[in-house]
């Protein structure tokens, strides 16, 4: 054989070689673009895709009505509730990984699409914060400020929860402090004309313990300052303190106001059907019956938004006065977590729900995506025919027939 044939011979032989090679980088890379996009997708992409769906609600407004003089200000606010960051005891690292990027990531992208000025978070912010030590405490609190950090233009004010201080045979004062050292001590906050009373309900308890005394006689300060606010004449007895806007309030707190159980609760993201109708304990499940009287009979609000259930309940007390159970914002409470947008005026407000990316919505896509990867890569091992050549073949056949 000459030389020349000989080294043609070679040539194609190292092509013939370097074509599996080829096709193997070509599937390496294939099956590397999927897994990329599969993750931009579910841990990114997919949280701006579902709250980009949500909007503000329109609140009404003196000038809506034909009124005329100057428009009120509106302050858009957001309420989330129960995120139960988890602690060094029974935090798994990869349950702490995935539950706490689920809510960085809504919370970000709710801050970057919807532009809050003020968000709320009502209780049990952590999970462990009933035991933790000063060391556990000041780490969950980094982490806290990692996932929700926010602008300084934006508010973000909290209340108590039993997960925090832990509940009142547990809460001392050395948890109530080290929980006012991060989130303002204050329990009455005015913006925009709008008056917010955050109330610590875990103290609430009516046994006269120095806290809950304590507690108890700051809302009743609070009450009168509230109702000097709307005396057109303010009496002598007001004194010539800072006077607040004249707006009922909207009260704050963690546990709901005294019902008996969620039986009349309805929508997606109630409570199940097999603990609808299950009792609420007093002073656990929510408000003792004296302690809700003494709160609508005290601050008179117009509003009232708790947590604690991990469900969404909407309930009329007294004189029609609507109180809305916030959802829990963790995958971990819930699969379809949420959280309330509110649109508030002094006189007027308007509320609308956010929901967030289901977990399984999430797992399911990683699962087709996982089955998808295994079938090409079976295929391309040749251990199982392509399901494009198997249809084709078997048109042909069809065809023939």
């Amino acid at each position: 054989m000459a030389a020349g044939d000989m080294a043609s011979t070679r040539l194609g032989a190292g092509r013939q070689h370097l074509r599996p090679l080829k096709r193997r980088g070509l599937v390496l890379l294939r099956l590397t673009a999927i897994v990329f996009a599969v993750l931009l997708f579910c841990e990114f992409l997919i949280y701006y895709l579902v709250i980009f769906r949500c909007s503000w609600p329109a609140v009404k407004t003196p000038a809506d009505a034909g009124g005329l003089g100057t428009p009120e200000p509106v302050l858009r606010a957001m309420f989330l509730a129960d995120t139960h960051l988890l602690g060094a005891v029974r935090g798994h690292w990869l349950d702490k990984l995935r539950r706490e990027w689920q809510m960085e990531r809504a919370f970000q992208t709710a801050l970057w699409l919807l532009q809050p000025e003020v968000v709320f978070i009502l209780g049990d912010i952590f999970d462990e914060g009933k035991w933790s030590s000063s060391q556990a405490w000041a780490d969950d609190v980094g982490r806290f400020w990692k996932i929700f950090r926010h602008p300084p233009h934006v508010q973000l004010r909290a209340v108590a929860g039993n997960h925090d201080i832990g509940f009142h045979y547990q809460m001392n004062t050395y948890k109530i402090k080290r929980f006012e050292k991060v989130f303002s001590p204050e329990r009455l906050f005015s913006w925009k004309g709008i008056n917010f009373v955050m109330v610590n309900s875990v103290a609430l308890e009516g046994d006269g313990c120095d806290i809950c005394s304590g507690a108890e006689a700051e809302l009743l300060e609070i009450s009168h300052r509230l109702n000097c606010s709307r005396e057109e004449h303010r009496p002598q007895e007001c004194g010539d303190g800072q006077r607040l806007p004249a707006s009922a309030p909207i009260l704050l707190q963690h546990f709901p106001l005294y019902r008996r159980n969620d039986a009349n609760c309805s929508g997606e993201d109630a409570a199940p059907p097999d603990e609808k109708y299950t009792p609420f304990k007093e002073r656990y499940d929510a408000l003792s019956q004296e302690a809700s009287r003494k709160l609508l009979w005290w601050l008179r609000p117009r509003l009232v938004l708790s947590g604690h259930t991990h469900s969404a309940c909407e309930v009329l007390h007294g004189a029609g006065v609507l109180e809305v159970s916030v959802p829990s914002f963790s995958w971990r409470n819930r699969n379809n977590p949420s959280f309330i947008m509110g649109s508030v005026t002094p006189t007027e407000y308007a509320l609308a729900k956010c929901y967030l990316p289901c977990e399984d919505t999430v797992l399911t896509t990683y699962c087709t995506a996982a089955g998808g990867l295994m079938l090409l890569t079976l295929v391309h091992a040749g251990l199982v025919a392509s399901p494009f050549h198997f249809g084709w073949n078997m048109l042909r056949k069809f065809k023939t027939t």
